[in-house]
């Protein structure tokens, strides 16, 4: 393998690209030229091609696929769910009450403190630090002297950058969200009571504390809710986990019918419409947990369409079962001629009609290019690129760069398949001002591959000349097992 690498390296990396071709190429994509279209559109034509019956019946004769009907099923059917189960599920009220007595501490509303602070931020050294807790109590002392400066100090010393401007204000603590020295001396002062200075691992702090909200339990009348819905799927989890197993028997054992299964646990029996076997993706999403590929498989299977039994008990979300029962089935059949003659009558006028426009764009093409007026009607000229095409169809982008510009203005056209037929007018042709000399030498770089690629080629087809080899390609065939 090393050595098959060192060969491919030696021919296919040693590709060179000519600066003078790199810049020809440049050239060439980067040159621009104007154009005006005028579009020769289909409905110009409407009314101009007449379809006869034997027309319409060679093309249903020759086009049946497309008007084949996949088979189709519509069924009944019904879903246990652990969302259905809460909603079946009633708590009572002394077991709501039983529940908050011996759960009274959840639902304790804890104090909270709204607090201001000025922090003057620790320093490394000993000697700094010092500085700075000197620094703190001087600060200290002047919020002493006047407490109803607080706010006006802290914007003016705190150098905690969140709360500095707001004047030191933090908004509402709770318990165990502050550094511990922090929360101790918040929870231990009065409201509008000042401390003295709070060391930290972020420094000396200076805390007021300016609201406090007491701790209170929240009534019974408050959280009825959240522990009603709680004890719900408490018990939905544990009655859902024993249904299920009930479920899946019943719809097996009495295979005839689901009105059994929707009877014992007061399920809404549901019908679909149609169902296709293989649906397309779009379809899928439309057709909801129905188009689950499993429940899918189990109603087009044998036993489903032919006998008419439920389905088994199919698994198509968490916590969601469905079973289904075929009710009408449709095999797979081609639509009758007289119900698309309708459809295939449009069809070949609107082909005819756009025939229509491509000969008219043709002839006066071909008029435009022998010398007549030019009387057409073209849009705003727009700059085109082989790099900015602006959603050209490909056979435009080939007329207009493949056009000879010797002499302007030049005319060309291309086919618009059921668009019609569209004409191009080149006004001008030009080179953008200076070459980007990065591009330029991304440009190199690729044609160079693409030129060692070649010559890689080159040499192989060179030794399969020179040298006889025989493939076994019934041995590289992928047999099936």
């Amino acid at each position: 393998d090393l050595t098959l690498q060192e060969l491919v390296s030696a021919i296919g990396d040693t590709g060179i690209a000519a600066g003078t071709e790199t810049a020809r190429l440049l050239a060439i994509q980067s040159e621009e030229r104007q154009v005006a279209e005028s579009r020769i559109a289909p409905e110009q034509f409407a009314g101009q091609v007449r379809v006869d019956e034997p027309a319409l019946r060679k093309f249903y004769d020759e086009n049946g696929k497309r008007f084949e009907i996949t088979e189709q099923a519509r069924v009944e059917y019904v879903l246990l769910s652990l969302d259905g189960v809460v909603a079946q599920t009633v708590v009572k009220d002394a077991d709501v009450q039983a529940w908050y007595n011996s759960h009274l501490d959840r639902y304790q509303q804890a104090e909270e403190r709204r607090a201001s602070h000025i922090l003057i931020l620790a320093a490394s050294g000993e000697a700094d630090q010092a500085k700075v807790r000197a620094k703190a109590e001087e600060v200290l002392k002047e919020v002493q002297k006047a407490p109803g400066r607080f706010a006006e100090l802290a914007k003016q010393h705190s150098q905690d950058p969140g709360s500095a401007a707001k004047g030191g204000d933090l908004g509402v603590v709770a318990r165990g969200t502050m550094v511990k020295p922090f929360e101790e001396a918040v929870f231990s002062l009065r409201e509008n009571e000042v401390s003295g200075l709070v060391q930290s691992e972020f420094g000396y702090h200076i805390i007021r504390v300016t609201a406090i909200r007491p701790g209170k339990q929240r009534s019974l009348a408050e959280v009825r809710q959240e522990i009603e819905t709680e004890l719900k799927q408490q018990a939905a989890q544990r009655r859902f986990a024993e249904e299920a197993e009930a479920f899946s028997n019943t719809v097996y054992e009495q295979p005839d019918s689901l009105q059994p299964a929707a009877e014992r646990f007061k399920l809404k029996l549901q019908q679909s419409g149609w169902l296709p076997r293989n649906p397309s993706p779009e379809a899928l999403a439309r057709l909801g947990q129905l188009g689950n590929a499993k429940v899918l498989a189990a109603i087009f299977s044998e036993d489903s369409i032919k006998n008419k039994r439920n389905t088994e008990a199919i698994e198509v979300a968490p916590n969601t079962l469905l079973a289904a029962r075929v009710i009408e089935h449709r095999p797979a059949s081609v639509r009758p001629f007289e119900e698309v003659k309708s459809d295939i009558e449009a069809t070949l006028k609107a082909q005819g009609e756009a025939a229509l426009a491509r000969s008219a764009g043709e002839a006066r093409l071909a008029e435009l290019r022998q010398g007549a007026a030019d009387a057409v009607v073209w849009t705003a000229p727009r700059k085109l690129s082989r790099q900015d095409t602006r959603q050209l169809s490909p056979a435009a982008v080939k007329a207009i760069f493949s056009a000879d510009v010797q002499k302007l203005p030049v005319y060309v056209g291309a086919a618009a398949g059921d668009a019609g037929y569209v004409l191009y007018k080149i006004l001008t042709v030009a080179q953008p001002e200076g070459i980007d000399e990065a591009r330029r030498q991304a440009l190199q770089r690729e044609y160079a591959l693409i030129l060692g690629q070649e010559d890689f080629a080159a040499y192989l087809a060179g030794l399969r000349q020179r040298h006889k080899i025989d493939i076994n390609k019934a041995a590289l065939e992928r047999k099936e097992r």
